[in-house]
């Protein structure tokens, strides 16, 4: 029998918890969390997803620092971006939005991330904790399935998994394989979107 998750409601709870929990920290800690988020280039997806981000910190009472820089930008700038973040004070979270244009090595610039700062998880140091079980910042798309089946009060162990999506990345698969570790089979159905679309 299929089962419809409400994942509107669950990430409305989310939010109103987690709400309290950064009002709380500013009250006992007198500590502002700042997520600087870095969008490089015009890319209509990357500007939607900074702007649903920067939406979201405000609501949360999260102080939101977005770097729009040029297409154009070489690797250095934004690695010493990057840099100037991980000595900020102020930035408790460093999110580079990808893709990144072709010129720059994006997992240079992951790894210019201090891993406690990387709110992705895609530092290898942040990649071998996720591997090890012990992951600080879990990759957002997976750790979002995994606590709506959660919230959901679905049981993972033993059940089997498919999973259906237009990206080819084998971190994506490596995440979510991590993820549904309680399963005894997950059968990847990673396709092009058009086969959504039918």
């Amino acid at each position: 029998m299929a089962v419809i998750l409400d994942g509107k409601a669950i990430a409305k709870e989310i939010r109103e918890s987690l709400k309290k929990e950064v009002e709380e920290l500013k009250k006992e800690k007198g500590v502002v969390p700042g997520l600087a988020v870095v969008l490089v280039g015009e890319n209509p997806a990357s500007q939607v997803y900074v702007k649903n981000k920067v939406k979201a910190c405000e609501e949360l009472g999260i102080k939101s620092i977005s770097h729009r820089i040029p297409e154009a930008t070489t690797e250095e700038v934004l690695l010493k971006l990057i840099q100037d973040l991980n000595s900020d004070s102020a930035v408790h979270g460093i999110l580079v939005q990808l893709p990144l244009p072709k010129h720059i090595n994006t997992q240079k610039v992951m790894d210019e991330i201090m891993p406690e700062k990387d709110v992705d998880g895609f530092h290898p140091v942040n990649l071998g904790r996720l591997m090890m079980g012990e992951a600080v910042f879990p990759p957002c798309t997976p750790h979002g399935i995994m606590e709506i089946l959660k919230r959901s009060g679905a049981k993972l162990a033993g059940a089997e998994a498919v999973v259906v999506g237009r990206s080819n990345a084998f971190r994506e698969n490596l995440w979510l394989l991590c993820f549904f570790r309680k399963m005894q089979q997950l059968q990847f159905a990673i396709q092009k979107q058009k086969i959504l679309e039918k």
